[in-house]
């Protein structure tokens, strides 16, 4: 163990987006060995990784969950034993300089240096720390040190997005990407498994908006067209420019001034606007944007899709839907509650139709990622059902869309749970043959410990003590060992 956290007060603050265990941690540790409850099943041999939010000196009036600076964290699993854990800042323009270190360059092409947070995943035989908005990822060693901003071997123009979906049989990697400068275009990319995107597709909008997420089946990939509008001239640069609903006259000053603009003092250039309309577009997989069919919805919005699939001429999309977001300001994203949802899309009639699947509060779902774009059974997600009066949740989902179903495991009030995610036993097993892991805060020691818990039955099987802790962040994925 090269170094240790002690437990310690969680943060207090007024901004409740730096207080408790959304309040960030000072160090970074690495620890070997760790102790574990339980038993690691052997076939478990890579590396969990996890990255969320973990800024530096924020501004508490201003400060936002989704803004703060990258901070990756890791087990390396093999062996039956949890060999090391680490967790270091994404060295973006403002973390190197906070430590005195030199910046390698940042991911927009204009300077403007926002933090990779969002996402973090294997492809190619590289780690890549993944944002949004236009901002290139970050390339990580092995062991979590920041290599520098990727461009896919030279491949990748503009930006990318935060949840790409690999398709399980080809191995490629899809995306729906936004740029707020690029006005109202998605782009639709899919990478190979030699890290260089082969395909593109700029899909016009009505409007520019925010697309966290997408959808992906065996021959469509799916986008989100939702009234969450990019509003950049009058939040992002409101001392520059005057109000704009699609920014992209703006492109070029903004550019020259991103250099300027400091992240501590950013707000969120998004805004809720319900006479937009809400909609999704569904394009096969090697055609042009002319070929997109758009299908007209209740207005909502969707961070995260857990699935989808063909079933015959129709289309199936599971996915975690709010009623509104960013209504009331920056710091409160969403009114109403967030459920599961499916919206089932009839490309013979033009038809879509939509209904609930669980109507608790939930969000972060994640299915077996074999299954992506197939027909799945169960849907693993997070709630918040037994302290209503906090942001953080406190319970495991396990949903079964087939019965109807839900099962839950309650962390009994000692335990903030982040995202589980689902890793199979091996090649061709069932899908509910395999483990859940994902962090877990406990109150009592000011820690956190890696849970892993069988997939079939929800049962205890093993738990990664850690020397730390890990805040609430946002996405993570299993990467095995090559």
């Amino acid at each position: 163990m090269t170094s240790t956290q002690r437990s310690a007060p969680l943060p207090v603050s007024e901004n409740h987006y730096l207080a408790g265990n959304f309040g960030p941690v000072a160090q970074e540790v690495t620890a070997y060995d760790l102790p574990v409850t339980g038993s690691i099943p052997d076939y478990l041999d890579g590396r969990f990784l996890r990255i969320g939010p973990n800024p530096i000196d924020p501004n508490p009036e201003t400060y936002q969950w989704f803004l703060g600076e990258g901070m990756v964290h890791g087990l390396r699993i093999g062996d039956s034993r949890a060999q090391w854990y680490r967790n270091r800042w994404v060295r973006s323009a403002r973390v190197a300089r906070a430590l005195g270190e030199e910046w390698r360059g940042g991911p927009w092409r204009g300077g403007f240096d926002f933090a990779a947070n969002t996402n973090i995943i294997g492809h190619a035989g590289r780690t890549l720390a993944l944002t949004e908005t236009g901002a290139r990822p970050y390339e990580l060693d092995d062991e979590l040190d920041t290599v520098g901003p990727s461009d896919f071997c030279g491949s990748l123009r503009g930006g990318y997005t935060a949840h790409p979906k690999r398709d399980p049989v080809s191995g490629e990697l899809h995306a729906v990407s936004y740029n707020p400068l690029r006005a109202n275009l998605a782009r639709y990319s899919v990478t190979g498994v030699d890290g260089r995107i082969r395909r593109e597709v700029d899909i016009p909008l009505r409007g520019s908006v925010m697309i966290h997420d997408f959808a992906l089946t065996e021959n469509y990939v799916l986008i989100y067209d939702l009234p969450v509008v990019l509003d950049l001239g009058n939040k992002l640069l409101n001392r520059f420019f005057s109000t704009h609903s699609t920014p992209s006259p703006l492109a070029a000053a903004a550019m020259s001034l991103s250099h300027r603009v400091q992240p501590k003092n950013l707000q969120l250039p998004y805004r809720w606007d319900p006479s937009y309309g809400a909609r999704i577009g569904v394009l096969p997989r090697e055609r042009t944007a002319a070929k997109v069919r758009w299908f007209e919805i209740e207005p909502c919005f969707v961070y995260h899709t857990l699935n989808a699939y063909e079933e015959g001429q129709r289309i199936v999309i599971d996915a975690v839907r709010h009623p509104s977001t960013f209504v009331n300001g920056h710091n409160e994203p969403t009114i109403g509650v967030p459920a599961l949802h499916r919206w089932t899309a009839d490309l013979a009639t033009g038809r879509i139709t939509e209904a609930p699947l669980d109507d608790r509060r939930q969000e972060f779902p994640r299915v077996d990622e074999r299954l992506i774009g197939r027909r799945h059974r169960f849907g693993y997600s997070v709630a918040r059902l037994n302290v209503p009066d906090t942001r953080s949740a406190d319970t495991l989902l396990r949903n079964d869309v087939t019965t109807g179903t839900t099962e839950v495991v309650s962390f009994d009030g000692d335990g903030e749970p982040g995202e589980f995610i689902h890793v199979p036993s091996g090649p061709g097993t069932p899908e509910d043959d395999g483990v859940v892991m994902g962090f877990v805060y406990r109150h009592e020691t000011g820690r956190s410990d890696l849970v892993i818990l069988d997939a079939g039955t929800l049962d205890h099987v093993a738990t990664v003590h850690l020397p730390a802790r890990v805040p609430n962040g946002f996405h993570g994925n299993w990467v095995p060992t090559a």
